[in-house]
Parts: structure tokens; C-alpha cells; sequence
């Protein structure tokens, strides 16, 4: 910190963070050295401002038919600048000029489902995630793209074949299905025997 002209008995203290507890010491100095610091003083904390950070690592995809999962890192609380803090999230389907906003009023949370028949599976959305508190609106991140969730597989693999290899040991094989652009990639089958 700056050292302050001994005739001087009071500072401003600059740079500090909204919202934020704060105490002070005071130390005094010479040409010998420094003394002791003094007792802390009485915590203040400083006014609260509209929040400055955006949430990052925004994200998401997977969830069920017609729906849109969006994840995000939660800001910390000594860069939410007051009280009332929450989540604004925006989304639109990409090549779209129209916006939805939605508002998630929870600290703590980080992630939004939102839920509509009208998504069709895998789609793209770019998304955007801010923050606010009882001063205002704050900053948004910038756009990320995340898929809406992929429906169930639409049709039943073809070609299943068994050949016996053992006493024990059948070896069963079929023709993969396709990826789909509605339904999206298939992540593994189950072989049922009976």
C-alpha cells in the first residue's frame, strides 16, 4: 500500500470489491523500521454494485426428447456484488433472431432445463448466460452452441446373426444402425437371449 505523510490521520482505500467485508490496520513507520500493526478494525462492507463477471464455461446438452440443457460455472460470492444474485439465461435456435430469456434465482445453481415439444432432437441453440442482483442486470457470456437432447433410437438393428463357438459360448453379430441426425449416435446395444 501507499505510505501516507505522517501529519495525515485518515485514507481513502480504493480498488476494493463490492459487496465484500473488509477490515483494516493501520502501521506505523519511520527511518528505524515499522511498528506494529494496530488492532483490526470494525468489519464494513463496502456497497453493492450490478455483478461484473459473467458466468463461464457455459455448456450443456444430453437430456431427455425435447429438452434443452444448458450448464454453466457458478460465479463465487465475492464477485456477486450484492444481494439478490441470480442467472439470466438466454437461448435461441441457431439462425434465429428471436431470443428467450428465462431467470434462474438460485446462487447455487448451475444449470437450466428448459422443456418444449417443439424441440426437435439434437438441434443447435446458442446460448448465453448472465447475472444480476438486486442493482441490475450484469455481463453475459458469450455465445456458446449446445445441442437439445436426442431422441430414443427409431429402428431395431438388422442382420442379427448367432453362431456357436463352445459348449458355452455364442457369438452374436448384426449390422449397426446408422447414425440419424434426429436421433442422434447410438452409444451401445443390448443382445438379449433366451
Amino acid at each position: 500500500p501507499e505510505v501516507i505523510n505522517g501529519r495525515t490521520h485518515k485514507a481513502t482505500v480504493v480498488d476494493l470489491s463490492p459487496w465484500v467485508e473488509y477490515e483494516f490496520r493501520v502501521v506505523a513507520s519511520n527511518s528505524v523500521g515499522i511498528g506494529e500493526p494496530s488492532r483490526p478494525s470494525a468489519l464494513l462492507r463496502t456497497k453493492a454494485a450490478v455483478p461484473v463477471v459473467a458466468p463461464t464455461n457455459i455448456n450443456g446438452g444430453g437430456g431427455s426428447r425435447s429438452e434443452l440443457v444448458i450448464t454453466w460455472e457458478p460465479v463465487s460470492e465475492e464477485l456477486q456484488n450484492g444481494e439478490g444474485f441470480g442467472y439470466i439465461i438466454m437461448f435461441r435456435p441457431l439462425g434465429s433472431t428471436t431470443w428467450t430469456k428465462a431467470v434462474v434465482a438460485s446462487v447455487e445453481s448451475s444449470k437450466y432445463v428448459y422443456r418444449n415439444e417443439s424441440i426437435t432432437p439434437l438441434s443447435p441453440f446458442e446460448v448465453k448466460v448472465g447475472v444480476y442482483n438486486n442493482e441490475g442486470e450484469g455481463t453475459l457470456s458469450s455465445i456458446s452452441i449446445v445441442y437439445s437432447g436426442e431422441d430414443e433410437p427409431q429402428m431395431a438393428p438388422a442382420g442379427a446373426s448367432a453362431l456357436s463357438v463352445s459348449a458355452a459360448a455364442v457369438e452374436v453379430s448384426w449390422l449397426p444402425i446408422p447414425w440419424n441426425r434426429h436421433t442422434g449416435r447410438v452409444l451401445g446395444y443390448e443382445v438379449r437371449g433366451w
